[in-house]
């Protein structure tokens, strides 16, 4: 009598279990895959992981081209970026800050709006925040808007190269050598054409960078090597036409000098080479220095830039980026003939901002395919570890019930069943996502 009466109380028991072990195929707890609708598109709805909230799709206005024109060839090594900074350690990250890049943007986004164990400590009324270790009073960050201007007035490559690890180490009492410590560089770029653009209504303001440094070999360039394009305090007011004809005006091509090793050509002495080979000498140097930094961002692609910074680094910010097209630069109508003239005068960076252009999308759709591999890999990690949990399960119930010699046959049944529905799975979410 009591044997039957546990038979009777094993039917339920197990048929309860049976449809929560069957709801846990279609709906995992911890995916959200599953919530109830009131429209019309029927009761449940298949969304992508929890895996995604963590790198949302860019906006439609910055859509990834089909296919990217191949013009460069790169390496896997050359996408694959990815950066194990210790923040808690002795990492640094450097911020090579070039004008009219949208660095000053980015800047803010680097001590506001990452999420941090310990945040950058920002006081209202004052430029500079504090960005310390957690539980140290060291900065992991070397920028205009944490260290300040520490090696020079938007110092360029050369300029940080030598210095920043002199005065890291000074601000944070260190004798360490340069060895022990990583410093990951970073930049942005922005089209020649804009970027030139904007500069020349940013002097016209007024602007003058004139207390940079431009230090190279231990030494300032001399007043023959690099003129002054105007007299008295400032350029304010200049045409376009007169800041064109300066030859001296660092504004030409200054993404690729602000990138490369000057050291390599003579600093700022024009004499030691011809114009041709400093040229090719520079370019060369910016494209390696540039595809060797930890990271760089597109002017032109504020969300790709988030994404593959996030990915990079491992660190999330807490507010989305956005893009703003209507810039100073956009509103300066010009001819055909002189965008001509501003792009000859830029040659260089025009010939760096395609190949950084390449090199970016190309690390964008690398990263995007890894995070879907990723995806594939945690989804099938999950359904054989709940199929291990409904073999358990079934074996736990039939040894309860009392199961005789047919045991392992039922097994064998339901791994098929299990793997029949984890194959129904795998497929719907593989046509939501098509």
């Amino acid at each position: 009598m009591e044997e039957k009466f546990n038979r009777l109380i094993f039917i339920p028991v197990a048929a309860v279990l049976f449809l929560m072990i069957g709801y846990q195929y279609v709906c995992p707890a911890d995916s959200n895959a599953c919530y109830f609708r009131t429209d019309d598109q029927g009761l449940f709805q298949r969304h992508s992981s929890g895996f995604e909230a963590l790198y949302p799709e860019p906006d439609g206005d910055e859509d990834l081209p089909s296919k990217i024109t191949s013009r460069f060839n790169f390496t896997e090594r050359d996408l694959d970026r990815h950066v194990d900074f210790h923040i808690r350690g002795e990492d640094v990250m450097v911020f090579l800050h070039i004008q009219k890049t949208g660095g000053t943007t980015f800047g803010r986004h680097l001590v506001k709006n990452i999420q941090l164990e310990q945040p950058c400590d920002c006081m209202p009324g004052q430029r500079k925040c504090t960005c310390h270790r957690p539980g140290k009073a060291e900065s992991w960050l070397f920028s205009r808007f944490s260290t300040g201007w520490s090696c020079g007035l938007h110092a360029d490559w050369t300029e940080l190269t030598s210095c920043v690890p002199v005065v890291m180490n000074k601000r944070d009492k260190k004798s360490a050598p340069k060895s022990q410590r990583n410093f990951y560089y970073i930049t942005m770029l922005r089209d020649p054409v804009s970027r030139y653009l904007s500069e020349w209504k940013h002097v016209q303001r007024g602007a003058t960078w004139k207390t940079a440094l431009h230090m190279c070999d231990g030494r300032p360039p001399t007043q023959d090597e690099l003129p002054a394009c105007y007299s008295g305090e400032d350029w304010t007011g200049v045409p376009l036409a007169d800041f064109m004809n300066c030859p001296s005006n660092l504004a030409n091509n200054r993404q690729v000098r602000m990138l490369a090793d000057l050291s390599l050509v003579g600093c700022y002495n024009m004499s030691s080479m011809s114009e041709l080979e400093r040229g090719r000498v520079l370019l060369a140097s910016a494209k390696a220095n540039l595809r060797n930094m930890a990271f760089y961002g597109l002017t032109e692609f504020q969300r790709k830039t988030q994404y593959l910074f996030e990915r990079t680094f491992g660190l999330r910010f807490i507010r989305a980026f956005t893009q703003i097209n209507s810039t100073r630069a956009a509103s300066v109508g010009i001819s055909e003939k002189v965008r001509w003239r501003i792009e000859g005068l830029n040659a260089l960076d025009v010939e760096l901002y395609e190949y950084a252009k390449e090199l970016f999308l190309r690390r964008y759709q690398y990263n995007r395919q890894q995070q879907h591999q990723e995806e594939r890999l945690r989804r099938r990690q999950e359904r054989q570890h709940r199929q291990r949990m409904h073999r358990t399960y079934l074996a736990e119930l039939w040894r309860l019930g009392g199961g005789g010699g047919e045991e392992e046959e039922d097994e064998e049944k339901e791994e098929k069943m299990a793997e029949e529905v984890a194959t129904t799975e795998d497929y719907s979410s593989q046509v939501v996502r098509w």
